[in-house]
């Protein structure tokens, strides 16, 4: 069985080290000068070189080399027996499967024993974190004073979980992620050595997506390498995941063209065909982000084939920057709502829909009677606001509450939703446009038929109770279309000021009791 490449280039000295210079120079002089000290941790990302850079303390500290400055050697019985794994005074231990009590004091009763081989023993705990609070407490003691002989390195990728009394008792490393340029020459490096063949975009295209991992970047080329053709930005796109299928495509077009119907059909058919609708939404979101891109004059950024660029320029033109961001915010949260959703298509679905109104999100707002000029980067996202006041609905019947009163618990009701896993009646309230109560009926406003249709009677009855559970009054909900472009909400008079500044492309944002 052949061996995997980021096991195979595991640096075995500190010059091989990429990208945690900082950490890397602090534990030399710490050999060279005799000032190791008994306790580490070492914090930061996986796979950038925690584990790597303990091993190489172990070795240099039990070097045998007559000059600090070259520990570790690699040539000495001690280093080639911790290359080899088989040096028995490197104990390295998983949190993750032994994080109790009972795990410590058996580490307790071992340490006092001398080193069998070298001159230190090492332990090395990796995923530290996961330990239990007794765990912890059971370590604190040997911590503060462990055997001469003993070292522990403390590894985490969650330092926000070590208890603060752990904390002071280790001299602490931060990992930072590696930069691109730094994977991308590493990984050079390792298709020169295995004889591959390699694009230098896809090779950037890969270091991108390990997202500063160094042994995530070295896994994905090993997995890409086994194909047995070129890497190609286009193999390394269909492997990884990362391509820009025809669905994102046709999706984006049907926003532009306002064309609802044939945009859930793509969604359905792409779903219909195995697609998994949180990774269909971040590629819309990363397709977007290249449109965000090219607009703020980063084209190079942008990694994807020139077919897919072209189209993106093409776009980028058709879209304005508010209207790209705006799709982003709600295509990235649905990416993580539909999560916890009965329907797992409805969040997409949700998305969708709310995207078709952002053209209309950035008409010109025109001034009236009783709307606010401010333009609409003020007015606060998804923030539903009250379509009618009492001056404009003489003689209806008085209102059980007034409607800022349920639009200031708006938020509240969401966040309860989200934390009882109630994620698309939450997405649907999101998507409120507007609000206004009627004698004793609420009336909620939504942007489109779609969004409307998905508030069934049981999400009516599960809201009002909501509302009567925290403002002490029983409302009906009835939900209608209200703020689509050029479209007087109900209840606002057709002939009058407001009705004017709407048909020439206003918005209601605001309303002055």
């Amino acid at each position: 069985m052949s061996q995997a490449l980021y096991r195979k280039y595991r640096p075995q000295g500190w010059a091989e080290v990429v990208g945690q210079q900082h950490v890397v120079t602090t534990l030399r002089n710490a050999i060279i000068g005799d000032r190791v000290a008994h306790a580490y941790l070492f914090a930061g990302p996986r796979g950038t070189g925690k584990t790597t850079l303990a091993r190489l303390l172990a070795k240099a500290v039990n070097c045998l080399h007559e000059d600090k400055a070259q520990r570790p050697c690699n040539e000495c019985d001690y280093c080639r027996a911790v290359n080899e794994n088989r040096f028995m005074d490197l104990i390295e231990i998983d949190a993750a499967s032994n994080n109790g009590v009972d795990d410590v004091r058996d580490l307790r009763d071992k340490i006092n024993f001398a080193p069998t081989q070298g001159k230190f023993k090492v332990y090395i705990i990796d995923e530290v974190h996961m330990m239990s609070g007794g765990a912890f407490n059971a370590l604190l003691k040997t911590l503060e004073e462990p055997p001469p002989h003993a070292i522990f390195v403390l590894a985490t990728t969650e330092i926000h979980k070590i208890p603060a009394t752990v904390l002071s008792r280790c001299q602490r490393h931060e990992f930072r992620r590696v930069p691109v340029d730094e994977i991308v020459g590493m990984l050079k490096t390792i298709v020169a050595a295995e004889n591959l063949k390699a694009d230098d975009d896809a090779l950037a295209l890969i270091a991108r997506q390990a997202a500063g991992g160094m042994r995530d970047a070295i896994s994905l080329l090993d997995q890409l390498s086994s194909t047995g053709e070129r890497i190609t930005m286009e193999l390394a796109q269909t492997v990884l995941g990362t391509a820009t299928s025809q669905t994102v495509l046709a999706l984006v077009a049907s926003i532009l063209d306002g064309e609802a119907g044939r945009g859930l059909e793509e969604i359905h058919k792409a779903l219909d065909g195995g697609a998994d609708p949180r990774s269909l939404a971040r590629q819309i979101v990363d397709y977007l982000r290249g449109l965000m891109l090219i607009q703020m004059g980063n084209e190079s950024q942008v990694e994807t084939t020139k077919d897919i660029k072209s189209k993106m320029e093409e776009h980028s033109k058709a879209f304005t920057p508010a209207d790209v961001l705006r799709m982003m915010r709600i295509f990235n949260e649905a990416a993580t709502d539909s999560r916890g959703s009965w329907q797992p298509s409805l969040s997409l679905e949700l998305a969708f829909a709310e995207t078709l109104e952002a053209p209309a999100e950035s008409a010109p707002v025109a001034a009236a009677s009783k709307v606010s000029a401010k333009p609409p980067a003020a007015k606060k996202a998804a923030a539903p606001v009250p379509v009618a006041t009492s001056a404009e609905n003489k003689g209806s019947t008085p209102p059980a509450i007034p409607a800022s009163e349920v639009i200031k618990i708006w938020k509240q009701l969401q966040g309860s939703l989200r934390k009882e896993n109630a994620s698309t009646l939450a997405a649907l309230l999101n998507s409120v446009s507007s609000i206004d109560v009627q004698g004793n009926t609420l009336v909620l406003g939504f942007a489109s038929d779609v969004l409307m249709s998905k508030m069934k009677e049981d999400e009516k009855s599960r809201t009002s109770k909501l509302i009567a559970d925290t403002l002490g009054v029983t409302l009906d909900i009835r939900c209608e279309v209200s703020n689509a472009k050029g479209k007087v909400p109900p209840h606002v008079p057709q002939d009058g000021m407001v009705a004017t500044a709407i048909h020439q492309g206003g918005e209601i944002v605001d309303v002055q009791e």
